[in-house]
């Protein structure tokens, strides 16, 4: 099976992306002509080096998944549908197992 053909990644990857979108918007970047081809560097939203490390660290903060710094600033090559498929896959199997493990 093909990642494209999996409903749960496909979910998965919307809320992410609804997620990204948000935020982008929160650090005043406009959205309107983002989609998921658009390169989040230079060549298309145009994110600077800050801003790219700001994305990942809410990315992290929201999803509890980590970046090195050096794959952050790699994230400037990366398309929006690109890294919402990086998250997806960091993503833990099944976070309520895993939170409720913590209280015991």
């Amino acid at each position: 099976m093909m990642k494209g053909d999996n409903p749960l990644m496909t979910a998965t990857t919307d809320s992410i992306r609804q997620f990204i979108f948000g935020s982008l918007r929160e650090m005043n970047y406009e959205t309107d002509a983002i989609d998921n081809d658009t390169q989040l560097g230079p060549r298309g939203a145009d994110l600077a080096s800050l801003a790219l490390v700001e994305l990942a660290l809410r990315v992290e903060d929201e999803f509890g998944v980590r970046f090195s710094e050096e794959e952050a600033e790699e994230l400037a090559g990366k398309t929006v549908g690109e890294f919402c498929v990086i998250v997806a896959e960091r993503l833990p199997v099944d976070t309520t197992v895993e939170r409720a493990g913590d209280s015991a």
